[in-house]
């Protein structure tokens, strides 16, 4: 039987301390993580942008969006890993309704 899968989205807000060199492998990390353990449909990097606040001081992060299709354990896990990544400012996942 084929296992149940559902449509996400992460947004995930990077640290500008990483510097441009830093961005672009982090960004890779968590492509390469996405298309190991799920379907990846689109990364959508919207670039520098404002916080709406300061987050460890700084006032602007560099934003991706990846939609990704999986199954219902691997947000848990890639949650996870991004509370554990240096450079992740903020980040989130959301279920997308079909």
């Amino acid at each position: 039987m084929a296992e149940i899968t559902a449509k996400y989205e992460t947004v995930m807000v990077l640290s500008m301390k990483l510097g441009e060199e830093g961005i672009q492998s982090t960004i890779a990390k968590f492509k390469d993580l996405v298309e190991k353990h799920a379907t990846l449909q689109e990364v959508d990097e919207w670039g520098k942008r404002k916080l709406a606040y300061l987050i460890n001081k700084e006032a602007e992060g560099y934003y991706v969006l990846i939609n990704f299709e999986s199954n219902a354990e691997f947000p848990a896990e890639l949650d996870r890993i991004y509370k554990i990544t240096d450079g992740v400012l903020r980040s989130m996942i959301i279920k997308k309704e079909d």
